[in-house]
């Protein structure tokens, strides 16, 4: 069987994730089996073709970081302040913990304070639909949660564009240099938004059999653009999807349009790849089992300090839905691998982030997760 039978074998079986997730009533756990549907690939796919699913797999983490982007939509900052208050005290509780944890299973102080931001970080596509019917929860402290959700995943990204730039150049002069390069590009885009909104706009009015294409060619030339000026292609995709937000034509929103090439095909197999990164021999061994130690006791904390200090507005469930991260930790495991760190560690992360995320997912109250999940 040769390298395009392979792929296109992989195309059709993960084709029916989905499905799968949807008749377990748990939508919201596609990503994660995506993950776990590269990990069982993984002794049958050779080098060649998992090298492809993950460059392929890339362009997807733009798109999907660019809808997550999309799906945020910011309050006025008076309205914002208590929400990301909260947010700024429930992460910051955890550091310690995430740091510490990062730091026993080998990471160095930079390193660890990465992990930190995406562990401690809230992925709102894949908490969303659980949220939109959560039991038990009146509209304000619903509201509120939402908001709480936004701020840990802004915050999140903030943090890592600022630790990736230090990761990758030190502590020296230059990384103020990187930094003033990333706050004018992500200036740039909210200056351009407007003129950007209206080309997609048009795009969306005036083109029907290659409006997915030209979409999603859009985005990628903003992204190398912003890449060029500092900002990584993938927080420049954030951030432009976060300063284009209710883009929509005919009452749908412009992110329904690119979904056919971005969450049915690309945005998984990213997470395929994701888990194809990961070698067997490390899920037998000492790593997953760090990892499960980990995770347990992310959500032990996070239980203690929903019932004790931080309440989030519900039941005893509802600090779950702050719970899931794994796209903020497939973010900070490539920032990391791209900087050339131990494979173990990754892989630590990932299935750190993986663990907290299934648990989290699973335990939420079924009749509360049974829509189509965003990204």
């Amino acid at each position: 069987m040769n390298n395009i039978e392979i792929i296109v074998g992989l195309l059709l079986l993960f084709m029916a994730v989905p499905d799968v997730c949807r008749k377990v009533r748990r939508p919201g756990l596609i990503f994660c089996a995506f993950v776990m549907f590269g990990f069982l690939l993984g002794p049958v796919v050779n080098q060649e073709v998992a090298k492809t699913l993950e460059q392929i797999g890339q362009v997807g983490f733009l798109l999907l970081l660019f809808e997550v982007g999309l799906e945020i939509n910011l309050p006025p900052l008076r309205q914002f302040a208590v929400p990301l208050g909260h947010a700024f005290k429930w992460a910051l509780a955890q550091y310690p913990v995430t740091f510490g944890l990062a730091k026993l299973a080998g990471m160095n102080g930079g390193q660890a304070l990465l992990a930190s931001a995406a562990l401690t970080a809230c992925s709102v596509g894949m908490a969303h639909p659980a949220w939109k019917s959560y039991p038990n929860i009146s509209f304000e402290p619903r509201t509120q949660l939402l908001q709480v959700m936004v701020a840990l995943e802004l915050m999140a990204i903030v943090v890592l564009a600022v630790e990736t730039t230090v990761l990758k150049t030190g502590w020296s002069w230059s990384v103020a240099l990187k930094l003033s390069g990333i706050g004018t590009t992500v200036l740039l885009i909210v200056y351009f938004a407007d003129s950007l909104t209206k080309l997609f706009q048009t795009i969306l009015e005036r083109t029907t059999h290659w409006r997915i294409h030209l979409l999603v060619l859009l985005v990628l030339v903003v992204c190398a653009a912003g890449n060029r000026l500092g900002l990584d292609s993938a927080k420049t995709a954030f951030f432009l999807g976060l300063a284009m937000r209710r883009t929509e034509h005919d009452g749908i929103p412009l992110e329904e349009y690119i979904a056919p090439i971005s969450r049915q095909f690309l945005v998984p197999l990213f997470f395929v790849a994701l888990g194809l990164q990961i070698d067997w021999q490390l899920l037998l061994g000492w790593v997953s089992l760090a990892a499960i130690g980990a995770a347990g006791m992310i959500l032990a904390v996070r239980e203690i300090l929903a019932r004790r200090w931080l309440p989030t507005g519900g039941d005893g469930r509802s600090f779950l839905l702050l719970c899931p991260n794994l796209t903020l930790v497939a973010l900070a495991a490539k920032a990391l691998q791209d900087a050339g760190m131990d494979a173990r560690l990754t892989a630590w992360l990932v299935l750190t982030g993986l663990f907290v995320t299934v648990v989290a997912l699973a335990l939420l109250p079924t009749g509360g997760d049974d829509s189509e999940p965003a990204t």
